[in-house]
């Protein structure tokens, strides 16, 4: 028998608006993608024949099972599908080169292991990873390809980041970051059902359902299916369903539908996982004779000369790492329809690339994502995916959120 489908409102997290300023910082054309890889999931585990009987539990009290989840050691498969509604990324990973494209390989400067130039291809398209913990102090992520794999891999104050195509390794010191370098790791990559879920909680209060809507089996465990939606108008964000492990709280399975209907935009689920301790050999790593070794610090020199190259010394590059450089930053709306507003750095217009300023791969792409439009605010250009949109108007103000492109004009017109 399924569990009762009561609904409650979560007061869980209230720092949504938070979360969407982190998010607006990457309103500009080309980083639209960015938000989608920074929202990326996993595809459904296979399906159960039939759902377990399981004992009924109320969504407060199957909120509370995932919070008291202590599950800090486990393996196995996730797989990775992301349908954003982007067009091919295909051609984009090397572009800007430098700072902003870690190249490696046959291609220069940078490094192919490096984590950063991994998460472009996996905001769209199915991929498959394998991963473990052990803890926080050990984690391990592979992605898997055809004919070849690129894991990251936190053991200690290690990390590494290895892509066996290119036989490069990366390595930072996780101490490191006394100088200004924040090393990756597999802890920091929304790779995981349980990451994602943790945000998808973080809803301001009032403006949230959740409710239990059955059971189900993902990965042969039995699991409740805790569901999430919004209750405003004007959100991409359909709903999100959660599978959570009925014996250890873990989340298992994560799927968020758009409102506007169709498939998933993300899926996430494990198809084996196992809650046993890794062997410790799982997270050793020596890189293979011949390897490219790069370290973060030298890295990070290499970006500073490209950085040096693209935009004159005189430059400062802390002006393009986020929010803190846009002036007048404004939260608009509450909940799931929050929407970030600033003005672009120097309150300059957002006027679309001129020809020959951007490579042919970059165009095509801004002029697959962007819709030209008007009202009360003047004109502009709405770059758009399946969950995040941004409107940009042509006087130099940026509009950003998981809302819809009416939502965003509207915004943009009451701030007149």
């Amino acid at each position: 028998m399924a569990p009762n489908d009561s609904a409650q409102t979560t007061e869980e997290a209230k720092d949504l608006a938070a979360g969407r300023r982190k998010a607006a910082r990457y309103a500009v054309p080309v980083a639209v993608a960015g938000v989608a890889a920074a929202t990326i999931g996993l595809v459904p585990a296979l399906a159960a024949s039939s759902d377990p009987d399981l004992p009924k539990i109320s969504a407060q009290q199957l909120i509370e099972k995932m919070a008291a989840s202590d599950a800090q050691q486990l393996s196995g498969t996730v797989k990775i599908s992301t349908d954003l509604g982007l067009p091919s990324l295909g051609g984009l990973a090397d572009l800007g080169g430098g700072s902003f494209g870690p190249k490696g390989g046959d291609g220069g400067e940078g490094s192919s292991a490096d984590p950063q130039s991994k998460l472009m291809g996996l905001a769209s398209g199915t991929h498959t990873l394998r991963i473990a913990a052990d803890g926080p102090e050990k984690q391990k992520v592979s992605i898997l390809e055809d004919s070849a794999e690129y894991s990251l891999i936190r053991n200690g104050d290690d990390v590494w980041g290895y892509d066996s195509a290119s036989n490069e390794v990366f390595h930072a010191k996780e101490q490191g970051a006394g100088k200004g370098h924040e090393s990756p790791g597999p802890k920091d990559l929304p790779t995981t059902p349980k990451d994602l879920a943790e945000e998808a909680l973080k809803a301001a209060e009032g403006t949230t359902t959740v409710t239990v809507d059955g059971t189900s089996q993902v990965a042969g465990r039995d699991a409740y299916q805790l569901v999430i939606k919004p209750k405003q108008d004007g959100s991409t964000v359909g709903s999100i369903k959660v599978a959570v492990d009925a014996e250890n709280g873990v989340p298992l399975k994560f799927t968020l539908v758009p409102s506007s209907g169709g498939k998933a935009v993300i899926d996430v689920g494990y198809t084996k996982v196992d809650f046993s301790k890794p062997s410790a050999s799982t997270f050793d790593f020596a890189p293979p004779k011949g390897a490219k070794v790069t370290e973060a610090d030298e890295l990070e020199k290499e970006h500073a000369k490209e950085f040096d190259k693209e935009f004159g010394k005189g430059a400062k590059a802390d002006e393009f790492k986020g929010m803190e450089e846009f002036s007048g930053l404004n939260v608009i709306g509450e909940g799931w329809t929050s929407i970030a507003a600033f003005e672009a750095p120097g309150g300059e217009a957002l006027t679309a690339p001129k020809d020959g300023e951007v490579p042919p791969e970059a165009g095509k792409f801004l002029d697959a994502l962007g819709d030209k439009v008007e009202g009360d605010f003047g004109s502009g250009t709405v770059f758009k995916t399946r969950l995040v949109n941004a409107l940009m108007t042509d006087d130099g103000k940026v509009y950003v959120g998981a809302v819809t492109k009416d939502a965003l004009i509207k915004a943009a017109n009451d701030a007149k």
